[in-house]
């Protein structure tokens, strides 16, 4: 069965259409028991650290906020400014927080993934940017197989900043397109002509990147399959290494920017699922393959290489080519991973300042028991192999029940003990993981004021 030729049952559309978590942690965030205190968290961080660092590295996550508009569709932890003289002071607070970090490790460590998000991380200069990765690289040693990553807005991302950032090390290159439809574009703030995309891309790729990443978004307001159809069709003209085609999250409760337009001028859920096979269709008729929830990637980028040797990992960073068991998050809103536990820092410029202060900037956190351990596994085999297997006994009489449903509706081929997610199921990746998700009752307690949709 091949899901790009042929239309989803709107039965199912309707009936899994519900609100589930995004699956980049379990328990994901709102589920946290805020049970790590701050002089617990370093300690679970050192051990992380000497159990992995040698082996396997550490992961990086900057998180840079700022922009100089506002993307209403946006649900990132932003600030709004055109004032660039916040550039040095959040730099110096970034390398106070991972100095605290380096006396938390005791030892130098080794860098394997290193991330720079946003906001907009191109908001900053390419001087400020430089001072910032040197310093920290100044301090480790990196791993033989390490990959410097970065975000930029294809209307403010010059050659300086590109030429830059590949000379510290970075060779991939993430561009948010979203949606090339001016109609669309206008209504969420968030105009870019095709020719900024293409000239830094062009750019990148002449100074030596081997791999960019474009993200898109279908369920955008006004979106239509004509729309969709022409975005994804200039996409092709630059033909970019990855493809990241994510569902919008409308949760204009959290992010009340969303309410600049209303329900009503997004598309129905139907249309919405309609507008993603359409653009899936074009990626796998040029080549792309479909590696994980919402990503393409061709052959010879690193991520589909992980994803055919199966080492592909899902963290906070999205999907990764490499699995390390120490993530570390610099900055505001910043979430790490310990492997046993996670921490988020506060979500305010100034809070971020004034914590740092008094030692790590930490908000909130929570420590994983061995139950929460195992079913993290089982979600993440799902997500990045599309497959699990698990011991007679292990599942719920309920999670039978649901699962034997999904594999008559042909998402899943169920064994004995185990599954495998089919093309039709991919689709509905999110809901097969919540399956496994003790936290959520997937058929009725769902509130829906926590999760975004899931188609």
């Amino acid at each position: 069965m091949n899901v790009c030729k042929m239309k989803i049952p709107d039965a199912l559309i309707d009936k899994y259409n519900i609100p589930v978590p995004r699956y980049t942690s379990y328990p994901t965030v709102p589920y946290w028991k805020d049970n790590i205190g701050k002089n617990n968290w370093p300690m679970m961080v050192k051990r992380v650290f000497d159990e992995s660092n040698a082996k396997d590295g550490i992961s990086i996550y900057i998180h840079l906020p700022f922009c100089e508009s506002l993307c209403t569709y946006c649900a990132c932890n932003t600030r709004i400014t055109k004032n660039h003289n916040v550039e040095g002071p959040y730099v110096e607070n970034l390398l106070k927080e991972w100095g605290q970090y380096l006396n938390i490790f005791g030892g130098k460590p080794v860098i394997r993934e290193l991330h720079l998000g946003g906001g907009t991380p191109t908001f900053f200069s390419s001087e400020n940017l430089n001072l910032l990765i040197q310093s920290i690289l100044e301090t480790a040693d990196l791993h033989r197989e390490y990959a410097f990553s970065f975000e930029g807005h294809p209307n403010n991302t010059t050659p300086n900043h590109l030429q830059q950032l590949y000379d510290l090390g970075f060779r991939r290159a993430s561009y948010g397109v979203q949606d090339l439809d001016y109609k669309v574009q206008k209504t969420i703030n968030r105009i870019q002509p095709f020719q900024n995309v293409k000239d830094a891309t062009d750019c990148a790729r002449v100074i030596g990147y081997d791999s960019v990443n474009f993200d898109l978004v279908y369920g955008l307001p006004f979106q239509k399959v004509i729309s969709v159809e022409n975005t994804v069709q200039k996409v092709l003209e630059l033909r970019p290494e990855r493809i990241a085609f994510y569902s919008y999250a409308h949760v204009p409760w959290k992010h009340p920017s969303q309410r600049a337009y209303t329900e009503k001028d997004l598309p129905t859920s139907s249309m919405k699922r309609q507008l993603y096979e359409v653009g899936k269709k074009l990626l796998i008729a040029a080549g792309y393959t479909d590696v994980g929830m919402d990503h393409f990637a061709l052959q010879g980028d690193g991520l589909y290489r992980a994803y055919q040797n199966k080492s592909m990992h899902r963290n906070f960073m999205g999907y990764t080519e490499a699995h390390t068991d120490l993530l570390i998050g610099l900055g505001v809103s910043a979430i790490s991973d310990a492997k046993y536990g996670y921490a988020q820092n506060v979500k305010k410029v100034e809070g971020y300042k004034n914590a740092l202060e008094e030692g790590l900037p930490i908000f909130k956190g929570h420590g994983l028991d061995s139950n929460e351990l195992h079913i993290r596994q089982q979600i993440l085999e799902l997500s990045c192999q599309g497959e699990l297997r698990w011991e007679t006994g292990q599942l719920s009489l309920n999670q039978l029940i649901k699962l034997t449903q999904m594999d008559q509706e042909g998402l899943i081929k169920l064994y004995d003990n185990g599954l495998r997610i089919t093309n039709l199921g991919t689709a509905f990746l999110r809901n097969i993981c919540a399956v496994f998700d003790l936290k959520i009752d997937q058929a009725q307690n769902i509130d829906q004021q926590i999760f975004s949709m899931a188609i």
